[in-house]
């Protein structure tokens, strides 16, 4: 089963901030097994598999416009050599980082926020829209998005998909199992990514 977010972030979209998405996952039995997020502000491409790995690829127009095959498709070899694998390699001493939503802060994020302050001392948090929140995990920008509020399984599942390709883990915040999806509810229940 596919499941396509056209436009993730439309809030983020109307305030013309860049923030928005397009998202596609593929879903089997459940699990996303295969996502796609671009960026079209930054022509920027985030793509993983159980099978590839996960990916984040700059300039993508630029990179396919160069890479057609004499049958018009383009292939995906181009994309994964020139792109960079997730996680990126990371700065040493970075503080412990927090995404949170733009637009959709809780109560409940502001005590998480709270309680990792308790535990590492100073912490970066970072607010972003759509599902950048989910990329910047899953490249090791930061180490954790706790989403304390409502989603759709079509906010999540290309996220998920890529994060999980990259290493990172997305869980149920109340019982720590995988998210899943094609439920009879698409309303996904609170989650963490992390690291």
């Amino acid at each position: 089963m596919w499941i396509v977010d056209p436009l993730d972030g439309t809030k983020e979209f109307i305030k013309r901030n860049g923030e928005f998405t397009v998202n596609i996952a593929l879903v089997e039995k459940g699990i996303p097994t295969m996502g796609v997020i671009y960026v079209p502000v930054t022509d920027t491409l985030y793509f993983g598999s159980q099978e590839l790995g996960a990916f984040r690829v700059d300039a993508i127009n630029e990179l396919a416009l160069n890479d057609k095959r004499s049958d018009g498709a383009t292939s995906l070899t181009p994309f994964m050599e020139q792109g960079m694998q997730l996680p990126l390699a990371q700065k040493q001493n970075r503080p412990y980082t927090i995404m949170g939503s733009r637009s959709h802060a809780t109560p409940e994020l502001e005590a998480y926020v709270e309680k990792m302050r308790k535990k590492f001392g100073y912490v970066d948090f970072i607010s972003a829209g759509s599902s950048l929140k989910i990329c910047k995990v899953a490249e090791g920008l930061a180490d954790v998005y706790p989403r304390l509020g409502p989603t759709m399984e079509w906010d999540t599942a290309a996220g998920q998909a890529i994060a999980v390709a990259s290493g990172a883990k997305v869980i149920r915040h109340d019982n720590q199992e995988p998210l899943t999806y094609n439920k009879k509810n698409l309303l996904n229940p609170w989650f963490i990514v992390n690291r």
